[in-house]
């Protein structure tokens, strides 16, 4: 019998953990290699994950709304019964396990050491090293840890458990009668825990209000903006661009040439071309920080900020934008902003971008203050484009003449890029659109 490992994909540089949204096969089911096993989602994007051989499903370990960790086995494949079902009854069942990382946390729970050892309790219940210091920092007594119904193995109090049950405490739903004494240090023979910053509040909302829970989606764009500005220390440097000729040449040949090209001409491709080229002068600007080192990025791949119809953000990457001519740029806008409406975007759609454009114009706004796309250390905002009366310099003189103008902006990370970097790279962005031959073929 030979067993094959699923593993959760890597989905990106920047993407350590992904959650299961949707099982799409069950134990003991027939799958086909690259046959969608499951449904998964990131802070970026929802995907599907294939199977990577043909068998039998002899293993899950993950339920439905766990997060795993990148590089994670998620199930086992039986590649050796020649197509012959396996029952579910037969076959090796692990009880799926609520990822609960000794590493790394968020915010809204303390560290763990790894080397943390668990002592049972006087029932033989055995709590998980995460969930004794989640409680210990929330005043969790252990008579009242026991009585808490759990959703893990043989019925064990999980991280997800605990925190439901604080949430439902805070809320008035749940009794606070029982607490009283915090769980006893010998329970854990390293008891060193940071402090939770979770702090018990009761909110009211007065007047005629309507409460919206938050989707998972908007949860997650929320941490990875709050992240960004938590790592990257912003600067954001304006500049003014007369777009005259881009408008102009845009009109002219827009007809033709979706005609010959199957393909739409939008200003996206039209700023990338320019962007790329001006990025290979400044290299800082195509880079990411690695603790104190620089990482210089020879791969130019520009992400898309792009707006879904439910109102989210989701940013598809194109890879090797400084390789495409003007057809292939546009072909690769068209086709991922037509797959990120329609939610069929791939994990790698969205991943190893190195630099992002916003268009915040596309909304009517003349500028913005992005927040930049981690790990990447710069993010353009192109705002909408207006007519306006401008100074025309011309060899006979200067003359007032109505202009497309438009407003950049560029959000970058002072830790790498300075002022001086910054400003002298939008600004060389803003000559380039100018120049735009109003003549030029595509």
């Amino acid at each position: 019998m030979a067993i094959v490992d699923l593993i959760m994909p890597k989905l990106g540089e920047s993407i350590i953990e992904a959650t299961v949204l949707k099982w799409n096969k069950n134990i003991g089911d027939a799958i086909q290699q690259d046959e969608t096993v499951l449904e998964i989602a990131t802070d970026k994007v929802d995907s599907e994950v294939p199977s990577t051989a043909s068998g039998i499903i002899s293993e899950i370990l993950f339920n439905v709304n766990d997060v795993v960790p990148i590089g994670t086995v998620i199930a086992k494949i039986d590649t050796g019964n020649n197509g012959s079902p396996v029952t579910k009854s037969s076959a090796t069942t692990i009880v799926a396990k609520e990822f609960e990382p000794a590493t790394k946390e968020t915010t809204e729970v303390p560290f763990v050491p790894a080397s943390v050892t668990i002592k049972p309790s006087g029932n033989n219940k055995f709590y998980s090293p995460l969930v004794l210091n989640i409680a210990n920092s929330e005043g969790i007594s252990l008579s009242e840890l026991e009585n808490i119904q759990g959703t893990g193995n043989e019925g064990r109090v999980s991280k997800k458990d605990l925190l439901q049950y604080l949430a439902n405490k805070k809320s008035g739903v749940a009794s606070t009668a029982m607490v009283s004494n915090t769980i006893p240090a010998s329970l854990v023979e390293t008891p060193k825990v940071v402090e939770s910053s979770i702090q018990p509040s009761v909110v009211s909302y007065s007047g005629n209000v309507e409460i919206i829970e938050m989707d998972r989606m908007r949860k997650l764009i929320a941490k990875h903006m709050l992240d960004s500005k938590q790592t990257s220390p912003h600067v954001t440097s304006f500049a003014e661009a007369d777009v005259t000729n881009m408008v102009l040449w845009r009109d002219r040949v827009k007809k033709q040439f979706e005609k010959e090209n199957n393909s739409k001409i939008t200003f996206t491709p039209m700023f990338i071309e320019c962007v790329t080229k001006v990025m290979k002068r400044f290299p800082f600007i195509n880079a990411s920080l690695d603790g104190d080192k620089i990482i210089v990025k020879k791969d130019y791949n520009i992400g898309m900020a792009t707006a879904l119809p439910s109102g989210n953000l989701v940013v598809p990457v194109i890879k090797g934008a400084d390789m495409l001519n003007l057809i292939g740029l546009s072909k690769s806008v068209n086709s991922l902003a037509e797959a990120a409406r329609n939610n069929k975007l791939k994990p790698d759609d969205t991943a190893n971008g190195t630099f992002t454009i916003t268009n915040v114009g596309t909304f009517g706004s003349l500028m913005g203050t992005p927040i930049i796309n981690q790990p990447q250390v710069a993010i353009l905002a192109v705002g909408a484009i207006k007519k306006r009366p401008v100074v025309v310099e011309t060899p006979e003189g200067d003359t007032i003449g109505i202009r497309h103008m438009m407003y950049l902006s560029l959000s970058y990370d002072h830790r790498i890029v300075d002022g001086s970097i910054g400003a002298s790279f939008l600004t060389a962005v803003a000559k380039e659109f100018e120049k735009w031959d109003v003549n030029r073929e595509w």
